[in-house]
């Protein structure tokens, strides 16, 4: 069974052959139920993220260790297992982490394929984290970007961010504030509680990522700026289950669970266009479907 570790996974999984991965992915289906949620010893989760389809099998299995701070470790350690679906031989063993990192990203850019205006030239991310890394540089490798704007809790950290992303090409500058207003895009990925981006100031033709608030308690946008938009999901049992700013628009009364208008599969189908106008608001919102980590656990190893 072969091993590949973080490096070997981002080398494995250059994010234009990953984006065409996972329109594949969503345009053929497979069998991935939503992930299983277990509690363990000192407030620590694990989760079961299985897929399946014909030919391969596979299952994500992420240990949340919230003490592990105090002992010098980091907090989430994930590993994906992928096998053949036939005959069960286990094929390979990948970092999990840096797996989750780029198909979430690259789901991101597939949707804003459909989603975002086709001139997009301005990005603005919230957060700073590893995730945000792989947003900025996802997007760019797609848009060839203008200008990409990072915005953090911890301006530290963002202006850290935005050096590493500079040395690989990503035109990249700290953001003094998450105003989204002058962007063409902003994607989120953040653990935020309360509303970052409001309703009241989003502008004609803005496209917005959110991928950060992938519980019911959290969220980066208020109900009105769902309200405001066309909004797709990655699944929508997903997001009607886990994904907050949703659900907690949905909760206040602001918007029904049909103003969920499609799935990302659907674009992919092409039974749903995506934006139609220029001047249109859109929305995707993203808590992580278990098909993606199948189709970069395939791509990866080359199965």
């Amino acid at each position: 069974m072969r091993q590949l570790d973080k490096a070997a996974v981002a080398a494995a999984l250059p994010w234009p052959r990953l984006v065409a991965a996972l329109r594949a992915m969503f345009h053929d289906g497979c069998t991935a139920p939503l992930r299983h949620r277990h509690a363990l010893p000192e407030g620590g989760t694990l989760l079961l993220m299985p897929a399946l389809n014909a030919t391969h099998s596979g299952v994500k299995i992420v240990h949340v260790a919230p003490g592990n701070a105090a002992r010098g470790l980091p907090a989430v350690h994930a590993e994906y297992l992928l096998s053949d679906a036939v005959t069960g031989v286990p094929l390979a063993l990948l970092d999990g982490g840096e797996l989750t990192d780029r198909r979430t990203a690259a789901a991101s850019v597939l949707a804003a394929s459909f989603l975002a205006r086709p001139d997009s030239r301005r990005l603005l991310v919230l957060g700073a984290g590893k995730v945000a890394a792989a947003l900025a540089e996802a997007h760019h490798e797609h848009w060839k970007l203008d200008e990409v704007a990072i915005w953090s809790r911890r301006p530290e950290q963002a202006a850290s961010l935005c050096d590493g992303l500079r040395k690989h090409g990503v035109p990249a500058r700290p953001a003094a504030t998450p105003d989204p207003r002058g962007f063409d895009i902003v994607s989120a990925a953040t653990l935020a509680t309360a509303p970052i981006i409001h309703g009241r100031d989003l502008q004609p033709g803005q496209h917005l990522d959110l991928v950060g608030a992938f519980t019911k308690g959290m969220r980066e946008v208020d109900a009105e700026a769902v309200r405001r938009a066309l909004v797709v999901a990655d699944t929508r049992a997903g997001v009607l289950a886990e994904g907050g700013d949703v659900v907690q628009a949905i909760a206040e009364g602001v918007v029904a669970e049909a103003h969920v208008v499609a799935e990302l599969a659907d674009l992919c189908r092409g039974t749903h266009l995506g934006r139609t106008r220029p001047e249109e608001i859109t929305l995707f919102k993203s808590v992580g479907w278990a098909g993606e980590d199948l189709a970069a656990a395939v791509l990866a190893v080359g199965a």
